[in-house]
């Protein structure tokens, strides 16, 4: 069974997904910190709402498949086929109101991501990507993904979700290169590496992602010609602190300063 034969599959937890979602955006709805006490991380009745609908589909349609998803964890995370599930990738800019937001789909295969979704149901856009190519399909038609090239720092957009999310250390690794870039912009979470992908955005560099933050990434940046590792030039997908580049070269001056 190839990865071609999910396809359809995928849409239909992308549009199960959304249409969960979507009832509970820019709406009076309850917000959760799932670290009372510690740092504000949100979660609300749509992200476990929208999660329980694709477990739900998926345990129905391939019940010998895994499932790791941020909400409701793991099961058989070792089988040959895995989804990686985020339902709100993003969720303070969804209780905000901004619609800087995705479900991310990703599907393992022996534990490297195969293929990977991103699907913003309010603005009705869909990134996916295969490892060998990338796509976008939404308000403005049809196309491939493909980033564009750079040839240095100077000439960098660079994003980051905040460096609040980084430790000291981490900051002023990132401040390096925030000091040799030509823009430097804050926001977006999954949708600053589909905007690389889509060739806008040439610099992503996070820190502490968890795997469904970044599985189902991987294959949309790479299959559109990016490159996606860990700081120390690891594979990305198990997450940690990532960096995702439109061109080798300013890949590799980035790792240059952040390893130093």
């Amino acid at each position: 069974m190839t990865v071609i034969d999910f396809a359809a599959f995928i849409e239909q937890l992308a549009t199960a997904s959304g249409e969960t979602i979507l009832p509970f955006f820019r709406t009076s709805l309850g917000v959760e910190n799932k670290k009372p006490g510690h740092d504000f991380d949100p979660v609300t009745e749509a992200d476990r709402a929208a999660e329980a609908a694709m477990r739900k589909l998926i345990t129905s349609h391939f019940p010998q498949h895994g499932i790791v998803g941020e909400e409701f964890g793991a099961e058989r995370a070792d089988a040959e086929y895995v989804w990686v599930l985020d339902p709100i990738d993003g969720t303070k800019s969804f209780i905000g109101g901004f619609p800087v937001w995705g479900t991310l789909i990703a599907l393992l295969h022996n534990g490297r991501p195969a293929f990977g979704m991103m699907h913003q149901p309010y603005i009705r856009e869909r990134f996916t990507g295969d490892n060998g190519a990338a796509r976008y399909r939404g308000p403005s038609g049809e196309r491939r993904l493909s980033v564009r090239r750079c040839a240095s720092l100077s000439e960098a957009t660079l994003y980051t979700t905040t460096p609040l999310l980084m430790n000291e250390a981490e900051r002023a690794l990132f401040g390096r290169i925030e000091k040799q870039v030509r823009l430097s912009r804050y926001g977006g979470d999954c949708y600053a590496y589909c905007m690389l992908a889509a060739g806008h955005v040439d610099l992503v560099i996070e820190a502490g992602l968890k795997s469904y933050d970044i599985a189902a990434l991987v294959p949309i940046v790479t299959g559109a010609g990016g490159i996606v590792t860990t700081w120390d030039g690891k594979p990305a997908h198990n997450g940690g602190n990532i960096i995702a580049a439109s061109d080798p070269r300013v890949h590799e001056a980035a790792m240059a300063l952040l390893n130093a």
